[in-house]
């Protein structure tokens, strides 16, 4: 059948199995919207109220259903200001097609209004982009963008579409979903190789990230760990794929990570890290790491291995079949000496909280202890983000949804938008007073389509996480990271058209809170917690895991 540029693009996205879909309309991308008006009842379209938005809430719906998210934006400044969004879907291996408009073939490069050369600008920060000079080209371009968001490590593809290839006409047939590239087994031989370096452990850790969620890895690294009496960490990015209360979980590892599990991983002499790149955040001073230890890395992207670590093994292939099998081949083991070691971490890591009064850890437990199972946890980035990593208890997978390599101020509300729509239930955002006035005009788009979101404000009037370096590593100079600002977040809520709550206690937050989760669409809660909050453990900057700041009295003593 003939169909113009325009209607190709709206049909591929049907073809490919897009329901919903996130953007802001302008003048190089109006045919696209005209023809999204035809298919009303087969696409849903979010109108946001900034494209930054739009991103955010694309990779939130990515993030919540594991499904390739999808953004439109127009020409120039629209196509550029999915540049963030975009970089935070990269540095997370989140699937994601960004699809722009531009000026005609003709006009390009004459600086025409509005054309910015945004294949150009997106190179490094996507797996791949497409300037589409054809119609003939389109629709195995748009396919082509599916198979590569989704295949090895995922990540965002970017389609440039000028105007006139919108309006030109080619036939369209209809083709199969793309599906991405099938990733390599392990051989056995690195089975063999892996096996020979377990016997030869006494100290083991398994240590994931997000390419265990993107696989749902979480019941075999168990079964592997419980083989070789072995503990478990992750990264940022790995939780909610194991629930925080499983025996051998010991939870965030890294710069502001739990404190067992940062010393643990330091004091094992046999890592196996699957579907986790070793971040400076993860390691420290990286010529320090884990020296005493033998490592073993699975990935499925072969950049990674070896990248910021040396390793003694490192396999590229599927994480899913390589545990799988280490965990059949793997003889069974005991490691008592080494549990007991690891208790006692635990309890140290336990008694330095234990009794001590701390809003934020008891706010973070309220909303843990009072949602449900399935509720997207959403986050911002700094002080509230670790917080909520830290002590909240996941009990459901893809529950966990933050910006872990780029950490997006602003990422919180257009995500916690996308995963709501993506799941029909209700996100909660936890975020805090800096990072939400970054994005606080998404709550527009959330009042406007009554999105259950219940908006948690950690407001601490600074910019916590800086101003606690300021305070530990620069003599307490606290350079413009006050907030002296006026805002009323409860009238601000109204004024969008929101509730909007205030709680300065425990005992105030749990009430407001219970009924804030009950409420139809969207809620703002104003939390007041202390300026100088602190989130601790802390790695001092160049530090390595075993002298890891623990409590209040240890800075005083880093800075003495």
């Amino acid at each position: 059948m003939k169909m113009t540029g325009a209607q190709i693009l709206v049909e591929t996205l049907i073809e490919q199995g897009v329901d919903t879909v996130f953007g802001f309309p302008g003048g190089m991308v109006v045919d696209i919207y005209d023809k999204l008006y035809d298919k009303q009842d087969k696409i849903k379209h979010i109108l946001t109220a900034h494209e930054e938005g739009a991103v955010h809430s694309a990779d939130g719906y990515a993030r919540a259903t594991g499904k390739t998210g999808v953004v439109i934006a127009t020409s120039g400044p629209g196509a550029t200001n999915l540049v963030t969004g975009i970089a935070t879907a990269y540095l997370d291996s989140i699937p994601l097609v960004a699809i722009t408009g531009n000026v005609r073939n003709s006009m390009i490069g004459r600086d025409s209004f509005q054309e910015i050369d945004i294949t150009g600008i997106t190179l490094p920060i996507t797996k791949h982009n497409f300037f589409v000079h054809k119609v003939s080209k389109l629709a195995d371009v748009v396919r082509k963008a599916f198979e590569l968001a989704q295949s090895g490590r995922p990540g965002p593809v970017l389609i440039d579409i000028p105007k006139d290839v919108q309006e030109a006409v080619f036939e369209f047939k209809k083709q199969p979903v793309a599906k991405p590239e099938p990733i390599p087994c392990c051989s056995d031989e690195d089975i063999k190789k892996a096996v020979s370096l377990i016997k030869e452990s006494k100290r083991p850790y398994i240590y994931f990230g997000g390419g265990a969620v993107r696989t749902e890895l979480g019941e075999d690294i168990v079964k592997l760990a419980d083989k070789l009496d072995a503990v478990i960490g992750c990264s940022m990015m790995g939780l909610s794929e194991i629930p925080t209360d499983s025996p051998r979980f010991l939870g965030m590892q890294g710069m502001h990570g739990r404190y067992a599990s940062s010393v643990a991983l330091a004091k094992a002499d046999l890592i196996i890290a699957i579907g986790v790149r070793f971040s400076d955040r993860a390691t420290g001073k990286t010529e320090k790491f884990s020296l005493s230890a033998t490592k073993i890395h699975v990935d499925c992207d072969r950049a990674e291995i070896g990248k910021n670590v040396p390793v003694d093994l490192g396999i590229c292939c599927d994480i899913r079949d390589f545990t799988k099998r280490l965990t059949k081949a793997a003889p069974q083991r005991k490691n008592t000496e080494w549990i007991k070691k690891v208790d006692q971490l635990r309890k140290r890591e336990s008694d330095a909280y234990e009794g001590l009064p701390f809003l934020p850890r008891d706010a973070v437990n309220i909303i843990s202890d009072n949602i449900r199972p399935d509720t997207r946890l959403v986050t911002d980035v700094g002080q509230h983000q670790c917080w909520a990593a830290q002590f909240f208890k996941f009990r459901n997978k893809r529950t966990w949804i933050t910006s872990g390599g780029l950490g997006t101020m602003g990422f919180g509300l257009g995500a916690a938008i996308g995963s709501s729509i993506a799941t029909n239930t209700r996100s909660v955002l936890i975020t805090g007073d800096g990072s939400f006035g970054m994005c606080l005009n998404e709550l527009a788009t959330a009042v406007t389509y009554n999105v259950p979101v219940t908006i948690v404000i950690f407001n601490n009037h600074a910019l916590g996480m800086v101003r606690q370096w300021q305070k530990v590593f620069f003599d307490g100079r606290y350079s413009n990271t006050t907030l002296d600002r006026k805002t009323d977040f409860v009238k601000l809520a109204q004024a969008f058209g929101a509730k909007g709550y205030k709680a300065e206690d425990k005992e105030s937050f749990e009430k407001v809170f219970k009924k804030a989760y009950k409420e139809n669409g969207p809620v703002i809660i104003d939390l007041t917690i202390k300026t100088d909050s602190l989130v601790l453990p802390m790695l001092k900057p160049g530090g390595t895991f075993n002298n890891l700041i623990l409590r209040r009295e240890d800075i005083s003593d880093e800075e003495g």
